[in-house]
């Protein structure tokens, strides 16, 4: 029986062509090569998994090839080559930091810089997970890496380069490697698909590259592990069975759920989920990241962030068609608060089953538009024929409404001028000629106690949003003439939070009041900060302020402020 062997070793490149996604870097490499202007120490820094160990050992094992074709690729024919493929050549010297971090260690490789190689021209000395070693180490191998002798160069590499001394970075040339992106990684997994004999599909392999996370080596490990399990077949569905993802078509059903209102199907879907065993946490980050995709599917510029095979990719476009921009800013507005909001939530069952509850109350609470074809065509008005039967008037953007859930905070516009201190609730808009509203129920005049209880109940309204219900209780209006009020905000933050929430705010002050022609205004109060007293003396003129006898006794038992 043979001796199997991980496709992340099987499949690991043996030329700069074969790295997958780092292009623009393998170039400059070879370009050094071919130049011979090679630095005695270079850094390679990135994700793992993306191939910085892999192109230190090509970049060693070219740079001493006998005989290189191309001026950068290595022959494979030569004794140099024959011994690296083999794992017995003396021109490559590895270290792990992670577990051989100590002085002791560093000292121990500089002595081996003192040794020539004794086949080709370079002794390379690669240095893993670089951040690892200890300050002591560190300061150990600055001398060594910034002078070493001219056959010996240094490459070091790192997935933390922020931990790496900045003395060490000076004396390096640093290398980023990128992640490596969907298309590239199922590209790959395609071709190693091909020489194992293994039929899978693209959607499958959408998968592995995003439980990969832009590593390769994590990327061949998932298949190695899914060819275990499926054998010659691989299959989107046992892929997302093996893997424990939950299948992309959740995601899709519940946005058309959520635009038709259906929220019996949303809560059952939700239920479905559950019942699968995921969480409901991981449920509500995950759609969130579909509307995400959703949304930069409407737009050719921000269609190339989406991520994703061609396949997944059309029905994006597909059901972004059918979602307004508006609709989606405010579905990940809910989400990203219910995800902020479940983690300290006792019941987190509720805290998703109400998020999804207002995705289906967006488009019917607030009027927005989901398509071209559903905007309502004006209605002519007509003459009361009887007058025993009066013609109600048609509802207007002022009059009331009575959703079944209260509805959400629309996405402000407004603007943030500098030194701008005052932001006016926008005006109502005026009354259609057709459909008159009574004077007595458009513009009641109200009293100052009205105002105030009128703007206390509100805070009943948005009991499932804490911050705005403590501004509410916090900030009373302040009634100035028949139709203004204003409020006054000490602080700038909760300005500008009382600032996103007034247009939803002052449109529901209006219904309580009856008064269309209410304006709520805002003010940045303007306040001094008292001065504290710090020394002896300013705290005895304090004390002396708040009782003048205290001077007194001072200047008869001839006291000293030390």
């Amino acid at each position: 029986m043979e001796n199997y062997i991980v496709s992340a070793r099987k499949y690991r490149p043996q030329t700069f062509e074969s790295v997958v996604g780092q292009q623009a870097l393998t170039a400059t490499l070879q370009n050094a090569i071919r130049q011979n202007h090679l630095a005695h120490a270079y850094l390679f820094c990135g994700p793992r998994g993306v191939g910085k160990t892999t192109c230190a050992r090509i970049f060693a094992k070219t740079i001493n090839c006998l005989n290189p074709q191309n001026g950068y690729d290595a022959c494979n024919e030569c004794e140099s080559c024959k011994a690296f493929n083999e794992q017995r050549s003396f021109n490559i010297h590895e270290l792990d930091a992670a577990s051989n971090n100590s002085v002791d260690d560093i000292r121990s490789l500089i002595d081996q810089v003192r040794i020539p190689p004794q086949i080709g021209k370079y002794s390379v000395y690669i240095i893993d997970e670089v951040h690892m070693l200890s300050a002591g180490a560190f300061n150990a191998l600055l001398k060594t890496l910034e002078e070493p002798p001219s056959y010996a160069i240094f490459i070091l590499a790192t997935t933390e380069k922020h931990k790496v001394l900045p003395t060490i970075l000076s004396r390096c040339q640093v290398y980023d490697f990128n992640r490596i992106t969907v298309p590239d990684t199922i590209a790959y997994l395609q071709k190693v698909a091909a020489n194992e004999g293994i039929t899978v599909g693209e959607e499958a392999l959408n998968v592995v590259a995003q439980k990969a996370d832009g590593g390769m080596r994590d990327a061949l490990s998932i298949f190695d592990q899914l060819m275990a399990f499926c054998g010659s077949t691989i299959t989107y569905e046992r892929t997302i069975e093996v893997l424990n993802v939950l299948n992309t078509d959740y995601y899709f059903s519940l946005v058309d759920k959520a635009l038709a209102h259906d929220v019996p199907g949303v809560l059952m879907l939700l239920n479905d989920v559950l019942n699968h065993g995921f969480d409901a946490g991981h449920f509500v980050t995950g759609m969130a990241q579909h509307l995400r995709d959703v949304l930069v599917s409407k737009d050719p510029q921000t269609v190339t962030l989406l991520e994703t095979s061609e396949a997944i990719r059309t029905r994006y476009a597909e059901q972004a068609k059918r979602c307004h921009p508006i609709w989606l800013f405010q579905a990940l507005d809910i989400l990203n608060t219910c995800d902020i909001n479940y983690r300290t939530a006792r019941n987190k069952r509720l805290t998703v089953e109400l998020a999804l509850v207002k995705l289906c109350q967006l488009g019917m609470a607030q009027n927005i538009p989901m398509q071209a074809s559903q905007v309502s065509q004006p209605k002519q008005p007509s003459a009361p024929s009887q007058p025993s039967a009066p013609v109600q008037p048609a509802p207007t953007a002022n009059a009331p409404k009575e959703p079944v859930i209260p509805s959400i905070p629309k996405m402000p516009k407004i603007s943030l001028g500098l030194g701008k201190k005052k932001e006016e609730s926008p005006a109502p808009a005026p009354t259609s000629p057709s459909t008159p509203t009574p004077q007595e129920e458009s513009n009641r005049p109200f009293t100052a106690d009205q105002l105030r209880d009128a703007w206390v109940g509100l805070a009943a309204i948005h009991t499932d949003e804490p911050r705005l219900k403590q501004l509410i209780e916090s900030y009373i209006p302040r009634l100035i003439d028949e139709q203004t009020a204003e409020i006054q905000m000490p602080n700038p933050w909760q300005m500008d939070q009382m600032r996103k929430a007034m247009p939803q705010l002052a449109r529901q002050l209006r219904e309580a009041l009856h008064n269309n022609l209410l304006h709520v205004q805002l003010v940045q109060a303007e306040y001094t900060q008292e001065q504290m007293a710090f020394t002896a003396e300013e705290k005895y003129k304090v004390m002396v302020e708040q009782n003048p006898a205290l001077a007194q006794l001072k200047e008869r038992l001839n006291l000293q402020i030390d």
